[in-house]
Parts: C-alpha cells; sequence; structure tokens
C-alpha cells in the first residue's frame, strides 16, 4: 500500500484489500466466522475515520477516533487469528498486517495531538 496516500484513502484500500483476502479464507467454519468478523471491523475502520473528517467539534472528532482506533486493533486481532489458526499464512497477510499497525499508529497519534490542543 502506497504511504503518502491520505488516510482516508488508506482506510478505504486496506477495507478492500482485506474483503479481497477474505474470500480466500477456506469456508471452515472458523473461516466463515473469521473472515465476517475481520471484514466487519476492517470496512468500520474507513468508514469511521470519514465520519471522525466530519466531527462537529474537537471532543466528538476524538471519540469518532478512537472507535477507529478500537476497529484498527479489532482487525489486527482478526488477522493475528487468521495467522495463529494456521487458515492464512503470515506471508500472506503481512502487508495487511503492516497497513493496519501503521493506520493505528497514526490514529494514535492524532488523538493525542488533538488532546494537546483541547
Amino acid at each position: 500500500m502506497n504511504t503518502k496516500q491520505p488516510l482516508k484513502e488508506r482506510t478505504k484500500l486496506l477495507a478492500l484489500a482485506i474483503i479481497q483476502m477474505s474470500e480466500q479464507i477456506p469456508t471452515t467454519t472458523a473461516g466463515r466466522v473469521i473472515a465476517r468478523q475481520v471484514m466487519r471491523s476492517a470496512t468500520s475502520v474507513g468508514a469511521n475515520y470519514r465520519a471522525a473528517a466530519r466531527a462537529r467539534s474537537t471532543a466528538d472528532m476524538i471519540a469518532k477516533l478512537k472507535i477507529v482506533e478500537e476497529e484498527c486493533d479489532e482487525t489486527l486481532y482478526w488477522l493475528e487469528l487468521l495467522v495463529e489458526s494456521k487458515l492464512v499464512s503470515q506471508d500472506k497477510l503481512r502487508d495487511l498486517m503492516q497497513e493496519s499497525n501503521e493506520i493505528l499508529a497514526m490514529t494514535v497519534a492524532s488523538i493525542k495531538t488533538l488532546r494537546r490542543k483541547k
């Protein structure tokens, strides 16, 4: 993923990449459950980031970015479970995990900056 793109675009690209990856998860009971969960959390990252961009106040923006933080961390959790359950190889998820970690770090940094300004 291109790290020079705006975060709004990066969150959407992450969601699209997770959707595509989810189609490759084995259709076992565990695979279906985790695929649904990782798609839900990953698509929520971008949707909530867009909502944060439209926040009415700094406090509202912080609250919405906290949701982005939680959903991004949850996405990482599901990706880790895919690897640890051996449903998907770590090599196939490495870029998605790195992008999720970077988006998470940028979100946390934004929250800290907004809190200092508040």
